[in-house]
């Protein structure tokens, strides 16, 4: 199964899996499932890297790039399908971030890891972190 990772998630993933619930480090740390990494992630790392909200060991370039390697995370390009179902969503969330993760949960039917509750008020599957 894919399970598409909300930016927290995966950076938490990378440097403090301890912040994770057990559940969720069972799913990040085993090999049955696909994890994905959304573009809008690798987007909201740049933006608030470069607003001194991220801390990062790396340029946001290296850094991004080298860790989806290292931990095998499959990347999900934004299409203009996933980009369009942003306008049909209703308003429960206003972080454009999360609301492109959700449009593109919907699209790919895929369950978001995530520790933002507000996310399932859209209908899409998510999974605890």
């Amino acid at each position: 199964m894919r399970i598409l990772l909300d930016t927290q998630c995966w950076l938490w993933m990378l440097s403090a899996p301890e912040r994770l619930s057990p559940k969720a480090r069972t799913i990040v740390s085993g090999s049955r499932h696909d994890l994905v990494l959304s573009a809008v992630s690798a987007w909201e790392i740049a933006i608030k890297h470069a607003l001194g909200k991220i801390d990062l060991p790396a340029d946001p370039v290296e850094y991004v790039t080298s860790r989806m390697a290292q931990s095998a995370v499959l990347p999900l390009a934004i299409t203009h399908e996933h980009a369009l179902q942003v306008a049909r969503l209703p308003p429960h969330h206003r972080d454009p971030f999360d609301r492109l993760l959700v449009a593109q949960a919907q699209i790919e039917d895929i369950p978001i890891l995530t520790t933002d509750r507000q996310l399932a008020a859209y209908g899409v599957s998510t999974i605890d972190a």
